[in-house]
């Protein structure tokens, strides 16, 4: 589906297929289709305002909120809404101008807006992380946006290590159930909240060979349970964060598993080679709500990887794929 387009993420909502696409003649937009990938429409005018002094670069998530509310994270720090399925969006100007872009960055992957996550039963209270912004809460349905981010390191920035925003957000999800908790995988960490973001712990150095990592997923039956993927964060030829490959740490295709909250970590990773450096990317693991919990992530490397059972085992789903850019479980 979709031959020469890069997907950086899919879903499904309400029996469509959304996917947020990039091509280098047609830019980035969103592509839609209702008769199960057979064919596609794009989303056209997708754009942000020349007041803006801003060129949109890439799609990089699309989020389905309620009713027909969708959300389109995009570079650079960009956010937009469509209240009509996917036929027309707008930017949100009130994220765009935030008070505190000048103090933005990008990446290594651009400034993107990667992580959307719309409250089960409040369409007003909306998370979003941009990396390298933070998290940002609204709780107006998208009118005002507030940095959630105490306690969230950004080590690379030797002025100030504590910084209101600026820090690089890998991922954020918010648990289905348990009221006020998110959990997030940094540059600088691995991280939980159980406030709404007003302050985040930091969980690490009990297991997890590495802080660094891109993906998270959690598991909506058990609050406490959470899996990551650590990789080397290297530093490039000049020494500069940012730089370098990113794999596996130690060699070792390793998901790791917290069933205490994040208190203690463990190894997770019967039948995945022991020997793989590999990358895996922020949109490349996801989880279902089936009981148990089903887990499933993609290495850039073109396998993707299924444990039907919280971790206990994987099984390698698919090999020789193109580079996995985004792995994504809905109903079907």
């Amino acid at each position: 589906m979709l031959n020469g387009w890069e997907v950086f993420h899919a879903t499904r909502h309400d029996g469509t297929l959304y996917a947020a696409a990039n091509n280098f003649v047609y830019g980035a937009t969103v592509q839609r289709s209702g008769d199960g990938g057979k064919t596609w429409e794009r989303s056209e005018g997708l754009g942000l305002p020349e007041e803006t002094e801003l060129t949109l670069e890439k799609a990089w998530h699309v989020e389905p909120g309620h009713g027909d509310t969708l959300w389109l994270g995009a570079a650079p720090g960009a956010l937009f809404r469509s209240d009509d399925r996917g036929e027309t969006w707008e930017p949100v100007m009130s994220l765009i101008q935030h008070e505190t872009r000048e103090r933005w960055n990008p990446g290594a992957g651009g400034m993107c807006t990667h992580s959307i996550q719309v409250h089960p039963t409040d369409p007003n209270t909306i998370y979003i992380g941009i990396s390298a912004a933070g998290v940002f809460l609204s709780e107006d349905d998208g009118e005002s946006w507030t940095p959630r981010n105490k306690g969230t390191a950004a080590d690379f920035n030797e002025d100030d290590r504590f910084p209101e925003v600026g820090q690089c957000v890998h991922k954020v999800l918010l648990h289905p159930t348990q009221e006020g908790r998110l959990w997030q995988q940094n540059h600088c960490g691995v991280y939980r909240t159980d406030d709404k973001g007003e302050n985040w712990e930091r969980l690490e150095d009990n297991g997890l060979p590495s802080s660094f990592g891109f993906p998270i997923a959690i598991n909506h039956l058990k609050p406490d349970m959470a899996f990551v993927i650590p990789e080397d964060s290297a530093r490039g030829s000049e020494g500069e964060v940012g730089g370098g490959d990113r794999v596996t740490t130690g060699g070792r295709l390793g998901v790791y598993r917290t069933e205490d909250g994040g208190r203690s970590w463990e190894l997770a990773s019967n039948g995945l080679p022991e020997q793989a450096w590999v990358e895996v990317l922020r949109e490349s693991m996801a989880s279902d709500r089936r009981d148990p919990v089903g887990i499933y992530f993609g290495t850039k490397s073109g396998s993707v990887f299924v444990s039907p059972n919280e971790g206990d085992e994987w099984i390698e789903a698919a090999r020789h794929l193109p580079a996995v850019l985004s792995v994504e479980v809905a109903e079907w």
